[in-house]
């Protein structure tokens, strides 16, 4: 289950909050209507982590191009062209 809580109300019932979270709800805390962050309790794997366990996704095979690598990337034509050359030289 998922609660929303504003800034000012968690700041006056920080302690009620957390017994929340403790007990396993997960709350997003919003400041003027618009989430900004969101409490889990400590030691629970990110959705992401739990989906990778699972077999569901998998991290990438390299790390991240850097700011350098992507600029030559546009130069060349655009990211879409680019994954397409990849996927064709990977299937060679």
């Amino acid at each position: 289950m998922m609660s929303e809580v504003g800034v000012a109300e968690l700041r006056r019932e920080l302690k009620r909050w957390i017994e929340r979270v403790q007990a396993g709800e997960e709350v997003v805390i919003t400041d003027r209507g618009r989430p900004v962050a969101r409490l889990i309790r400590a030691g629970v794997p990110s959705m992401l982590e739990r989906l990778t366990a699972e077999g569901h996704v998998s991290r990438p095979a390299q790390d991240r191009l850097s700011a350098r690598e992507l600029r030559r990337i546009e130069a060349q034509g655009g990211v879409s062209e680019y994954v397409t050359s990849e996927r064709e030289a990977r299937r060679a």
